[in-house]
């Protein structure tokens, strides 16, 4: 064979391979609905997979292949978390590929990320959730928004892209349909979560009076769009970097020194509902996890709590004098 001839064949097979990948994200999308966040991991992780292939077809990597690229990624300094998560895209692209074609074995089957300690999310104590919603602030417009954005996430645990998702009310019309929305008569928001699910979030009392306050000045901020609920003074729906800069901002000037982003504020909320209810399925459906494993997690970041009960209440527990 030629060298032409070999390169036009790798360049076939590499065709190949991009439009069977392209092919399984499409199915992503359209069939199983994944959000535009995931579907990027999943381009950029199946992408990875195709250069590992240099060329040769999908189907032809073995088990080995796959573990060797554990090892290289790993030895670059990749986490544990994030092998795992690239292992389980590929994973789900051979099962996916071994309904289509005759696959032998899917390759990435056997294969495991190194072992990582399993992190938990951080949280606000009770005390320092008091003091960041209770913190002094600036009698503006923009300082009342702001305030709000922390009510509702700490009311609610919603998370970045749910809250900035939200219009103020439900709207379908030719020019927009709301993926989200206040609905302040049932005092509730609905939200479009992961897997482009719907759920309906009840919002607290506090969360309540800083909304109607915001509304009822919310108009010096509406410009084009009259759809957002929450705007920037440009008249645009608030982009998830500056309410991520505004929590961190507000925080810092509460005198909360640790990191604190949207995140800490919806682990805030699932911490805190979990300790006063000990109802974990509620807390699932609150912050709109597919499973219960995905929330299990705050069992044990309520384990401090639990000792706490459990040394002040068990006889056997208690120190003598």
């Amino acid at each position: 064979m030629s060298a032409n001839a070999a390169s036009n064949e790798d360049t076939s097979k590499e065709t190949s391979s991009g439009t069977v990948i392209a092919a399984y994200l499409e199915m992503l999308d359209h069939e199983r609905k994944f959000s535009e966040h995931t579907l990027r991991g999943y381009t950029y992780e199946l992408g990875e997979l195709r250069a590992l292939a240099k060329g040769r077809p999908l189907e032809s990597l073995a088990a080995t292949d796959i573990r060797g690229a554990v090892v290289r990624a790993h030895a670059a300094g990749l986490s544990s978390r994030s092998i795992a998560h690239r292992l389980s895209a590929w994973r789900a692209f051979y099962r996916w590929l071994a309904e289509r074609i005759d696959l032998p074995a899917n390759p990435v089957a056997t294969v495991r990320a190194p072992k990582h300690e399993k992190s938990l999310p951080k949280a606000l104590s009770v005390d320092d959730a008091v003091k960041l919603m209770d913190a002094p602030r600036a009698e503006t417009t923009e300082a009342l928004r702001d305030h709000t954005i922390l009510e509702l996430f700490y009311s609610s645990g919603l998370r970045l892209a749910e809250l900035v998702a939200l219009d103020v009310h439900f709207a379908d019309t030719q020019e927009h349909r709301s993926e989200g929305w206040l609905d302040l008569a049932q005092q509730e928001v609905t939200v479009l979560g992961k897997g482009k699910r719907h759920r309906k979030v009840p919002v607290g009392s506090k969360a309540l009076d800083a909304l109607r306050a915001w509304i009822a000045v919310r108009g010096e901020f509406v410009k084009l769009d009259p759809h957002p609920l929450f705007l920037s003074v440009r008249g645009n729906r608030m982009s998830p970097g500056v309410v991520r800069e505004r929590v961190k901002r507000l925080a810092l000037q509460a005198g909360i020194l640790s990191n604190v982003h949207p995140h800490v504020l919806r682990h805030s909320f699932a911490t805190h509902v979990l300790q006063s209810s000990g109802d974990l399925r509620a807390v699932q459906e609150l912050l709109g996890h597919a499973t219960i494993a995905a929330t299990q997690i705050y069992t044990s970041l309520d384990f401090q709590h639990l000792a706490n009960v459990y040394d002040a209440a068990h006889p056997r527990a208690k120190k003598r004098d």
